[in-house]
């Protein structure tokens, strides 16, 4: 299938992203096509694939294995919606090693729509670059009660689950949350903390988390690498 000439969007970030679909939606695993191949499926040029390739294999999306060919590097990660588990305990399960990397944290004067969602004036703010196998696939913002978050900036938040570190050392016993989930293109920002392609479409989760008596603990905004985040959800047909 032919790319786009007419479109604004250079033809090797064009077919990065197609590859990129095709992972996601399970067409290639293992071995991806020969530059022959995709140059024959796609009609561009070997320069335009090798940019591509490149990319991909820069962000950990694709490896090279010589006199091999190119193969799929990652696993997409799979969060079951309706259970409450947090992003290290989701990578885990998949079979990869999470990691966290502290971008800031510190205390903040809410905009009114988060003062309206939270029933704060003021929090805390902890932002982090997560990763799964050592590649970056999310951005995460999540705003404490003051007094909750202080308790948390005095551990090593490159280390630490959040979760874990609410439950097992603050003590604070989550139950339940809401969670909003919706595509956006990739904030300037956070593509740079990423390496990824500023046209890059994420998936974009809103959760706010209560404890057992009905009390706000955190807001989370985060959002994660389409190509590296995938759902599943059961379903049943109810008469």
């Amino acid at each position: 299938m032919a790319l786009d000439y007419t479109n604004s969007i250079p033809l090797y970030i064009q077919l990065k992203e197609r590859i990129e679909r095709k992972i996601m939606d399970g067409v290639y695993t293992g071995k991806i096509p020969s530059e022959r191949e995709l140059i024959d499926e796609y009609y561009v040029s070997r320069s335009t694939v090798r940019q591509a390739i490149d990319a991909l294999t820069r962000e950990g999306t694709l490896e090279k294995k010589p006199g091999r060919g190119t193969f799929v590097a990652l696993k997409p990660i799979n969060d079951w919606l309706g259970s409450l588990s947090s992003t290290s305990e989701t990578i885990q399960r998949m079979g990869m090693d999470p990691g966290a990397k502290l971008v800031k944290a510190e205390g903040v004067q809410l905009p009114k729509h988060l003062q309206k969602l939270t029933g704060l004036r003021e929090a805390v703010h902890i932002k982090r670059v997560r990763y799964a196998d050592h590649i970056p696939i999310g951005v995460e913002n999540n705003y404490y009660p003051v007094e909750i978050g202080e308790n948390i900036m005095e551990y090593d938040l490159n280390k630490v689950s959040l979760y874990d570190l609410l439950e097992q050392k603050l003590g604070v016993l989550s139950i339940e949350a809401d969670q909003n989930i919706r595509s956006e293109r990739i904030a300037k920002e956070d593509a740079k903390l990423l390496t990824v392609p500023a046209s890059t479409s994420m998936l974009v989760a809103e959760r706010n988390l209560r404890d057992v008596n009905g009390n706000f603990i955190e807001y989370e905004l985060a959002s994660y690498r389409s190509d590296m985040y995938s759902f599943n959800i059961k379903l049943s047909r109810k008469k």
